[in-house]
């Protein structure tokens, strides 16, 4: 079971500054080197998302300095800033389609120019979180917690749909929809969400708002599942459970009754497994623009048009800050 206290996390991330830290720190520290990658990339990420409008005003001025020769790895390491976004600056700056940046990108070797081509491979070697491989690095982290929740379902016998399952049946979907509610620590669960991640504050509470919170108001309660473990003592809010990878598989579900009531979960132990304490703490913004800029992302570039609804009763505002 991974659980770090907000202070290890920080230090652990302060510590990550180079994609080769992560090797160096888990041979040191005899850390697991998934964790120590998934600490890297959040900060990685969250640094460029903080930083990127600041970077990108000087985009006329990074276009001048590379025009005179210096490479976008350079301009890069001198920005601190991730090596593919800063070559996408650059080149959109010299108005080259976003479509045209990413298949040279994927091809390197089919770009004719020498100089480019160069300077492209050094970024795609230097960038371990937007590059193609960092892209296949997640995706397929993602794949195996999917695999490990899938596993532990069967396991039990429990039937469930999936995302596939259920798309476009619903604005949005978990990862496992079970077709029978089940029963851990005392609540109702009807839908099971696999994160292959750490969760920070900054993740725990990202999540709450996009998923977690609108999966309670359209399947009822749920649980989700970091399998990289979460910060030490985080609370979920009311109809989510919260675990780490070896704690939900170290636990058998039980069928839902309606003699199971109420189903909300009791407030439980810090000192247990899976223990939760209240932490109030700003809500972050999440990391919009960035996420735009990855690629192999699709998005629709119309929205449906919004038919007139009748007024509805205005419902209190949730305080998620009280959660995570």
């Amino acid at each position: 079971m991974t659980m770090l206290s907000r202070d290890e996390y920080q230090s652990l991330s302060r510590q990550l500054r180079e994609y080769e830290d992560v090797d160096r720190i888990a041979r040191e520290q005899g850390i697991d080197p998934d964790l120590l990658m998934v600490i890297y990339t959040h900060r990685v990420t969250r640094d460029a998302t903080k930083r990127f409008y600041v970077v990108q005003k000087d985009a006329p001025r990074l276009l001048k300095e590379w025009d005179r020769g210096r490479s976008y790895l350079d301009l890069a390491r001198q920005y601190r800033f991730p090596p593919v976004l800063m070559a996408q600056l650059i080149e959109k700056a010299r108005q080259t389609p976003r479509r045209t940046f990413w298949d040279a990108f994927r091809r390197p070797e089919a770009i004719p120019d020498a100089r480019l081509r160069r300077e492209v491979i050094e970024v795609l070697e230097a960038d371990w979180v937007y590059s193609p491989k960092g892209g296949e690095i997640q995706r397929a982290r993602g794949i195996k917690g999917e695999t490990r929740l899938a596993n532990w379902l069967k396991k039990h016998g429990l039937t469930y749909r999936t995302e596939k399952d259920l798309r476009g049946k619903f604005a949005k979907t978990p990862d496992a929809l079970l077709d029978h509610p089940i029963v851990l620590d005392g609540q109702k669960v009807c839908w099971i969400e696999s994160k292959a991640n750490f969760g920070d504050d900054v993740e725990l509470r990202r999540n709450l708002r996009k998923q977690l919170e609108p999966y309670t108001h359209m399947f009822g309660e749920g649980a989700v599942v970091y399998w990289h473990g979460h910060t030490r003592g985080a609370e979920s809010p009311p109809g989510i459970l919260l675990y780490d990878g070896e704690t939900l598989e170290g636990l058998a579900p039980r069928p839902w009754t309606e003699s199971h009531v109420p189903s909300r979960p009791p407030r439980r132990d810090a000192a247990a497994p899976g223990a939760t304490v209240r932490s109030r703490s700003p809500e972050e913004t999440a990391e919009r623009e960035i996420e735009r800029e990855r690629p192999r992302v699709t998005r629709h570039p119309h929205r449906p048009s919004v038919t007139a609804q009748p007024p509805q009763k205005r419902r209190r505002p949730v305080d998620r800050s009280a959660y995570f």
